[in-house]
């Protein structure tokens, strides 16, 4: 693995779980090169312990605490990731919502639940959701939910700004080579420490516990690549499967005829936001939205497996599998 390396350089890997998924990052330095990934682990901890819905005293669940009452104070960290998403709800005409929270804990599929919420109860949990009524002051660096009830959720683009702090840092310690990993974030710093691009593949979203994990590679260094899909997350209720990734126009999960979403480009957290939008919008307007996002490229699955990719990626991902067509 490390031939043509300097004697003096090293594989070092750590295994965290963090902002609610496996979290795996290796570098390849000397000895101060594992001060540096500690020290990379240490900012996630931070992210997470200001931007997790689940811990009582974070920044986001003291803006939900005081939804309708008054603005809060946040960190400066979290004000950047809900400008953030503010501009991707804009950009994606509400496609991207991070005001959602009050429909995931309604339906409760990440803890595994399966009962349908009334129609009546989503209209009435839909009448919270609305990214627009989300005001900041960045004088005061305050966060405002204008509806008693509203919730906020950064799980969506939370980690993608995880990824790229870690770079930052990584990168700031002169970490020359290194694989980041969390959950469906993927970046890497340099080429591989033997030389040559990095081999990312990208994950069949209908993997049946036998054969290659992925679909599909794609080949790059210095970059990010972000995958969403409805095999996260989910559970099956008379054969149909019910997802995480919700629809803030419809209240349920998203049903676009897309399984999976891959955003590839220079950062994680626009990444993170456009995987997610795109899995919402389908084919032809996530298409029409990658277009406008500068600097990014996208793969979209559908349910029948059939391959799409904007123009910068056509010849340049590798189908390994052979029931996905492109």
């Amino acid at each position: 693995m490390l031939s043509g390396c300097s004697p003096k350089v090293k594989k070092i890997q750590k295994e965290i779980f963090a902002l609610n998924t496996v979290i795996n990052i290796t570098v390849y330095g000397d000895e101060e090169a594992e001060k540096v990934l500690q020290k990379a682990i240490n900012r996630i901890y931070d992210i997470e312990n200001k931007m997790s819905v689940t811990i009582s005293e974070s920044d986001v669940s003291l803006i939900n605490q005081n939804a309708g009452k008054r603005p809060v104070k946040v960190h400066e960290d979290t004000f950047f990731v809900v400008q953030k998403a503010l501009e991707y709800g804009e950009l994606t005409n509400g496609a991207f919502d991070i005001s959602i929270y009050p429909l995931v804990k309604l339906w409760n599929i990440n803890n595994g639940n399966k009962n349908i919420p009334t129609e009546e109860e989503i209209n009435e949990t839909l009448n919270l959701v609305d990214y627009k009524k989300i005001k900041l002051n960045l004088d005061d660096m305050t966060v405002f939910l204008e509806m008693e009830g509203m919730a906020i959720d950064l799980g969506g683009i939370a980690k993608g700004y995880a990824v790229d702090e870690v770079r930052k840092i990584l990168e700031e310690g002169g970490i020359k080579h290194a694989l980041i990993y969390m959950g469906g974030d993927i970046a890497v710093i340099g080429n591989k420490p033997e030389g040559g691009l990095w081999r990312i593949g990208i994950e069949d979203p209908r993997y049946q516990n036998e054969g290659s994990r992925y679909f599909a590679v794609i080949e790059g260094s210095d970059l990010s690549v972000v995958t969403s899909g409805d095999y996260q997350r989910y559970v099956e209720i008379d054969g149909k499967r019910y997802h995480h990734i919700f629809n803030p126009y419809t209240g349920c999960p998203a049903e676009a005829n897309v399984i999976s979403t891959t955003v590839i480009g220079e950062s994680s957290i626009d990444a993170d936001a456009l995987a997610t939008s795109i899995f919402v919008l389908g084919v032809d307007e996530g298409l029409e939205i990658m277009e406008k996002a500068y600097g990014f490229e996208g793969i979209i699955v559908t349910k029948d497996k059939y391959v799409y990719t904007t123009e910068g990626l056509k010849d340049k991902v590798d189908i390994v599998k052979k029931e996905y067509n492109q």
